[in-house]
């Protein structure tokens, strides 16, 4: 087990893998153990480096809150431990926001970002119905086994098979979170903003998002995409926020895509070999007509 201490906490984190490295970046009140459908993919091509946020998995409970900027330095120490001096950054939900801020705060250190079922906050960000909001707020009443059946109807698709929804609860049920920790992230979400900043971001960027999220309405997606030049949007139909549980091989497909694109933009003498009916991403310019629809 690695740690590494920044700012009054040891943070967690391990690599799998070789090759490039990818910094993979979890959610909410999630371990990096959440990672388990995605991980073994991306190891087989590269180097994966995963942490638990801080107040979450194996990592310190500190007092919070905890800022998302203070969350993007415990990133960026990890990677500094792990002697990576930049990194395909790829963060989901939570840790969406915190790739965000992390390209913001180390644009260096970014050689390309993924950012996934996420938003940019500000008072332009769409919002989600009151019973969801509701839901975040409610969950310091909550046993933690209550706090993850109630929010089944809100990260899953209606379609997604209830022993893919079980697997992925008897991945974080030893890592449930304190209920102070929880908060601590919930309170950094809340005074986070990053959509008046998004133009800065320079690294290539893909924004992938499902359809039919109902914790973070997809329309988020479509406003970071939007504000960062040359991003590419992905939305997959039946997916929730958890769309890397709903459509899996989905999911996979348009981001291993996007990761070896990158790698060929890198090497400039090679040129893309895709088969018919591959193309998943494609720059989105704000115009509708130019989201991609991944196929299920």
């Amino acid at each position: 087990m690695a740690f590494v201490e920044n700012q009054g906490a040891r943070i967690y984190w391990d690599e799998l893998g070789l090759g490039a490295p990818v910094l993979l970046i979890m959610g909410l009140s999630y371990p990096s153990s959440m990672w388990h459908r995605t991980r073994p993919i991306l190891t087989a091509h590269y180097r994966t480096i995963a942490l638990d946020n801080r107040g979450v998995g194996s990592s310190d409970v500190p007092p919070g809150p905890y800022p998302i900027a203070l969350m993007a330095s415990d990133a960026a120490a990890v990677l500094d431990a792990a002697g990576v001096e930049s990194a395909r950054v790829f963060g989901v939900s939570m840790g969406g926001m915190i790739a965000q801020e992390f390209a913001l705060q180390y644009p260096k250190r970014v050689r390309s970002l993924i950012l996934g079922c996420t938003a940019a906050g500000g008072p332009t960000a769409v919002r989600a119905e009151r019973e969801a909001t509701d839901l975040l707020m409610a969950r310091s009443r909550m046993t933690p086994e209550q706090a993850a059946e109630a929010a089944v109807p809100f990260i899953y698709d209606t379609a997604t098979p209830r022993e893919r929804i079980d697997e992925d609860i008897a991945i974080r049920r030893p890592w449930f979170p304190r209920a102070e920790a929880y908060a601590a992230q919930l309170q950094g979400i809340l005074a986070w903003e990053a959509y008046s900043r998004l133009s800065g971001i320079t690294a290539p960027t893909l924004v992938i998002h499902g359809e039919s999220d109902r914790l973070v309405p997809p329309g988020n997606a479509k406003l970071i995409a939007e504000r960062i030049p040359g991003a590419k949007l992905v939305l997959i139909p039946r997916a929730s926020h958890l769309f890397l549980t709903d459509q899996t091989e989905v999911s996979h497909r348009a981001i291993l895509q996007f990761l070896e694109g990158q790698t060929e933009c890198e090497s400039p003498n090679s040129e893309p070999e895709l088969g018919d009916g591959q193309s998943l991403v494609r720059p989105f310019s704000g115009n509708g007509s130019e989201v991609e629809k991944a196929s299920c």
